[in-house]
């Protein structure tokens, strides 16, 4: 399978930020007690009755998730759907609406086979997942050189960062009581790795004169898939060979780690309780590694850019996205490093710190305040959530969240029926909001989880 490396940066952020799925834990049913995978929050908290899964239906998460918003890379013109390439759409509006930096971060991790009991003196959980993260931001100058297409200016197109991993793991949790205040517990994880990439286009000075170009450039990419090698090209206007694209020729296991998830809830007294975990604490390490590098930072001078926009018609999608096909390749031209051997990358990790209030003149309803951090070097990210959680038969229960974090203002619920033999759950951390014609939220944030598993005893 052949790609263009560079052109994927771009053209995928923008088609993801229509088009993005990825599954995770609810964060607004951190405090609802019937939700079954609180366990995946916080290792310490166990449930009242152990439960099996539904195969891949357990607990399905579909999502957007992004500081940058659809309506900001894709406009209506005379009824027609286009990119923010089409000359008729405003410049200034383009850019105005952007930040200096778009960021997309996707979380999968589909359960597979998931279990949960009572033994061993506390709650057992048994896991089998499909995870994978995929991280992006792409500077606001970038999109100005799409945009206004070449002109005699200085374009300082620093800090693109791509991260992509994708693994399979196993996992073993088990949560006890200490004291009649303290719970602990912790999950193990073996992990498979299947491929990771990561991407750093530190510095791209790109100074266009009247007479000839000149870039200054530094970057370096890391990949560790099985079976891939890179594909060059030459630069006619000076000569230099660089990396182009990549061939991959079959998939497979790339890697072996493990991790582990941290957790304990203490309560205080029949109304407080506090609890903090922190989850996916570990590495994998992969087996090779194909370095493509400047080496270092690098000048040349060249006038193969070509980032026009043809002002005579508008372009449609497709031919919008050809034009960048190339040009993004120029733009760094790394070298074929070759593979350096085994890597070691750590895992994303997350933080969780909640604080949970029953109220006393009627103690099915609780309150809840839950922070979240992922902890991600440049797509780090953060979330603080108020809950309301009722209970108010044994067969039903709710929650309601308000949120403020990186990507903006949320609201999240969800709604959970537990009659004997039978769960399900319907939630959502980020409700959709305006929606375009097509159906796709104008935001980049919204989400709809549903569970489907069978719970068991007492």
């Amino acid at each position: 399978m052949k790609t263009s490396i560079y052109r994927s940066l771009a053209l995928a952020f923008i088609s993801a930020t229509a088009y993005n799925t990825y599954a995770q834990n609810t964060e607004s049913a951190y405090f609802n007690d019937e939700y079954m995978y609180r366990f995946k929050m916080n290792p310490a908290i166990g449930n009242n009755r152990g439960f099996v899964a539904f195969p891949a239906l357990g607990n399905l998460d579909i999502a957007l998730s992004g500081t940058a918003k659809v309506k900001d890379f894709i406009y209506n013109v005379n009824g027609r759907t286009t990119t923010f390439l089409n000359p008729q759409v405003s410049t200034s509006k383009f850019l105005n609406d952007l930040g200096s930096n778009s960021r997309l971060g996707t979380n999968l991790n589909v359960g597979i086979l998931s279990a949960g009991f009572n033994a061993f003196g506390g709650y057992n959980t048994i896991s089998i997942s499909a995870r994978g993260d995929v991280n992006l931001s792409l500077p606001k100058e970038l999109f100005r050189l799409m945009k206004q297409g070449l002109q005699n200016d200085t374009y300082d197109i620093s800090d693109v960062r791509a991260n992509a991993s994708a693994w399979a793991e196993i996992g073993l949790g088990h949560s006890r009581d200490i004291n009649k205040r303290l719970r602990i517990g912790a999950t193990l994880k073996i992990l498979v790795g299947g491929g990771n990439v990561d991407a750093k286009f530190n510095k791209a000075k790109l100074t266009l004169g009247t007479d000839n170009w000149t870039a200054v450039t530094n970057a370096t990419i890391n990949a560790s898939v099985k079976g891939l090698t890179y594909k060059t090209d030459t630069n006619s206007h000076t000569g230099h060979e660089y990396v182009s694209g990549a061939d991959i020729d079959g998939t497979g296991i790339n890697g072996f780690g493990t991790a582990f998830d941290l957790g304990a809830v203490y309560r205080l007294n029949k109304d407080w309780a506090f609890s903090a975990s922190i989850l996916d604490l570990g590495f994998i390490s992969w087996s090779n590694n194909m370095v493509a590098s400047t080496n270092g930072t690098q000048t040349f001078e060249t006038d193969r850019y070509s980032f026009n926009v043809d002002n005579d018609k508008p372009n449609n999608f497709s031919d919008e996205l050809d034009k960048m096909k190339d040009q993004l390749s120029a733009l760094y031209e790394l070298n074929d490093m070759g593979n350096r051997g085994s890597r070691t990358t750590a895992l994303a990790a997350t933080l969780n710190l909640g604080a949970e209030y029953t109220f006393p003149l009627y103690r099915k309803l609780k309150f809840g305040a839950l922070s979240t951090t992922r902890i991600n070097g440049s797509f780090t990210w953060t979330d603080f959530r108020l809950s309301a959680n009722v209970a108010p038969c044994k067969v039903f229960s709710a929650s309601a969240a308000a949120a403020y974090g990186t990507f903006g203002f949320s609201f999240g619920w969800i709604l959970n029926v537990h009659v004997p033999g039978f769960n399900l759950f319907l939630a959502t951390d980020h409700t959709p909001g305006k929606l375009a014609k097509q159906g796709v939220p104008l935001s980049s944030n919204a989400n709809i989880n549903f569970g489907l598993n069978i719970p068991f005893g007492h």
